[in-house]
């Protein structure tokens, strides 16, 4: 148990640190992005290596027996039974664009999965976290519980997106084909989409071509909360790539039963 306490207090102060260090970089006047896709525009900017710096020293200093995946500085070995996934701002795109839709996440992997999950937003000062028999959020309106909307029929469900593309062809075919039946479909949240979802406002979000460190933190959350997340096969998602999350298990079906038509 206070093993499993301190995970938490460390999840909390990486999530400190990195407010700390992304909030000087967002809306700045003069931010620049490095392209890290020479075929299309993936950015990285100097903020996303600032705030991975800032969570990795608090792990040098509080666990530094433990093994890290993060997006910007990659993999450090460790040798106990618990590896940090992190992404320091999910959503540079929108950080670029000045919107609060980006955000730190953060989740602590046991066996290759999350046990406990942090989505934090700084500048609105959202923070989203579960895992551990924790499902909580603090905000401008205090601390609350978090929980899922549960079941609800597709065409009365609300649908989330990153990118209206969704990946291939073929999988944006699958999703459209989703989007078709749905109640409500809205684009470009990043991972402030699955927060929403873990929140009670919304039902599913379907993206593809994720990584590991995209989707381990809002998995944990989102399953304390008493939601969904899996592949588009229904299998585990942990290692990203097609990702469905859901508030309930009747439209988590309905999504894979159209998904598995037109993106097998």
């Amino acid at each position: 148990m206070q093993h499993d306490q301190d995970i938490v207090e460390t999840a909390h102060a990486m999530a400190d640190a990195a407010r700390r260090a992304v909030l000087p970089f967002f809306r700045a006047a003069d931010l620049t992005a490095d392209n890290k896709d020479a075929g299309g525009f993936d950015p990285v900017t100097e903020g996303d290596r600032a705030t991975e710096s800032a969570m990795r020293a608090v792990l040098a200093e509080r666990r530094p027996q433990d093994a890290i995946i993060g997006e910007e500085f990659g993999p450090k070995a460790g040798d106990s039974a618990i590896t940090w996934v992190i992404d320091p701002i999910d959503g540079t795109r929108g950080f670029l664009s000045g919107t609060p839709t980006w955000g730190v996440l953060i989740a602590a992997s046991r066996d290759g999965a999350p046990v406990f999950g942090v989505i934090d937003q700084p500048y609105i000062g959202e923070r989203f976290w579960g895992g551990l028999g924790q499902a909580a959020m603090s905000g401008p309106h205090g601390t609350r519980p978090l929980a899922v909307r549960g079941d609800r029929s597709l065409d009365q469900s609300i649908l989330f997106t990153t990118f209206p593309e969704v990946g291939s062809a073929e999988e944006a075919a699958g999703f459209h084909a989703v989007a078709g039946q749905a109640r409500l479909t809205r684009y470009g949240m990043d991972c402030y989409a699955y927060a929403l979802l873990a929140a009670g406002h919304i039902d599913l979000v379907i993206e593809a071509g994720l990584s590991n460190y995209d989707i381990q933190a809002p998995m944990a959350v989102i399953e304390a909360a008493g939601g969904i997340v899996t592949d588009w096969q229904g299998g585990p998602a942990q290692e990203g790539g097609r990702v469905i999350a859901a508030a309930g298990r009747e439209q988590h079906q309905a999504a894979l039963e159209i998904l598995a038509r037109h993106a097998p």
